[in-house]
């Protein structure tokens, strides 16, 4: 058999990975098994020789067949009729982006025995008839068509169909009010995200029965506060987000209360920004006992509610970005004990000195706003000069009567250098 530019054969590329596989992966193969994998997926050429030996390429390992289409994708070298070989080993594909993707894709999608994962977001050629060849797959797990504009009413219908979902993100598509009703079906769902779909109260109360919901994105909706107090239902919710939701109380008066959200026990993230919050409703959220990730953000919001938050017992990230805040007003705040990150952006009456001077005081705290970078150019950042144990003693000495509990924030959250 014809050996490869790289100098293994088909046949060697199917056996390799096997071998990497059952010792874990995390072996001395693993630099040949890339090499492998960056061979199939060689070029045009390559990928053609390979793929007339369906048998041994279906008994690839999950892992190593999924790594083989992710490379083959990135390099524009997938088309569909290429993806029948994946049919019995690939467990996750994504193809976020691919503007080529459409009905025919999706025809050989529909036909994959073992997968679990399939994200198309911003696929702009998906469209309702499309997915109806997904209906009824019985391992899918989690299905991400986000900003896929031609999903309508019509196409969430065939995605209820797939019983096995457990996460589902329908964020920017057409789903109305209907739509969201049909995903009541799916009651295995943990995670869903309907972030930019305009449903309203009666497509929210639909969705009480998905008792195992853990995250809900619902940013932009037109919910109201009436609507707002059926969140009490997911009970086991621990993220959040009703940013930029068009409360439509009577009067037209615009302010959320936050009373329904107190029994949600296990909420760890919780993002309000761009909704009419005034001061005098941020005090509950400090009781919010599990909350660890807040996000704040109205033309309304000032000093007291800032303070309100001193007591907020497990806060790491704070985000109080674009609020009327003080100088006055930050110097008095008493940040909680276990915070590591401020974020005030959009500030614009603090001045330097005043942040300069925060900084000094918790050094502890990571302080996100426009004027740090110019502070740091003038004055360099102090907390260079500290190694954590010893920012960990200037946070305990500026604070004595709080207890220190040092906590990481998660990836998405930390400032890129």
């Amino acid at each position: 058999m014809k050996a490869n530019a790289a100098g293994y054969t088909p046949r060697h590329f199917a056996v390799l990975p096997m071998a990497s596989a059952s010792a874990g992966g995390g072996g001395g193969e693993t630099p040949l098994v890339d090499r492998c994998i960056d061979a199939a997926a060689g070029g045009a050429a390559t990928v053609e020789a390979w793929r007339r030996q369906r048998r041994s390429l279906e008994r690839l390992p999950a892992q190593l067949a999924d790594a083989l289409l992710r490379r083959l994708a990135a390099r524009r070298l997938l088309f569909p009729s290429l993806l029948e070989v994946f049919q019995h080993s690939v467990e996750e594909i994504d193809l976020s982006g691919h503007i080529a993707v459409d009905a025919e894709w999706l025809a050989y999608l529909g036909a994959f025995r073992y997968l679990r994962v399939l994200k198309l977001a911003d696929c702009k050629n998906v469209n309702s008839s499309a997915v109806w060849a997904l209906s009824g797959m019985s391992t899918l797990k989690e299905l991400d068509l986000s900003r896929c504009s031609k999903i309508s009413d019509a196409g969430i219908k065939h995605i209820a169909s797939i019983e096995s979902l457990e996460k589902l993100h329908v964020s920017q598509t057409g789903l109305t009010d209907n739509g969201v009703m049909a995903i009541s079906s799916l009651i295995n769902l943990r995670l869903l995200d309907l972030g930019g779909v305009r449903f309203t109260d009666k497509a929210l109360r639909s969705l009480q029965v998905l008792t195992q919901l853990e995250h809900l994105d619902i940013w932009g909706s037109e919910i109201t506060n009436e609507g707002a107090s059926v969140l009490i239902a997911f009970t086991s919710l621990s993220f959040l987000n009703i940013s930029w939701t068009r409360f439509m109380m009577e009067n037209s008066v615009k302010v959320l209360s936050l009373s329904a959200l107190e029994e949600l026990k296990y909420l760890e993230s919780l993002n309000l920004n761009n909704t009419q919050l005034m001061d005098d409703v941020i005090p509950p959220l400090a009781s919010f006992r599990a909350l660890k990730y807040l996000f704040l953000k109205s033309d309304f919001l000032s000093d007291p509610a800032l303070h309100a938050l001193s007591s907020a017992s497990n806060l790491i990230h704070l985000g109080f970005c674009g609020n009327i805040l003080s100088t006055t007003g930050l110097r008095k705040f008493v940040p909680p004990a276990t915070l590591r990150m401020l974020d005030l952006s959009g500030c614009w009456i603090l001045t330097g000195d005043a942040i300069s001077a925060f900084c000094t005081c918790h050094p502890v705290i990571e302080v996100r706003h426009e004027l740090i970078q110019e502070l740091q150019a003038n004055y360099g950042d102090e907390r260079i000069k500290y190694s954590k144990e010893e920012m960990m003693e200037l946070q305990h000495q500026a604070k004595s009567n709080s207890s220190m509990h040092v906590a990481q924030l998660p990836p998405e959250l930390r400032r890129s250098v």
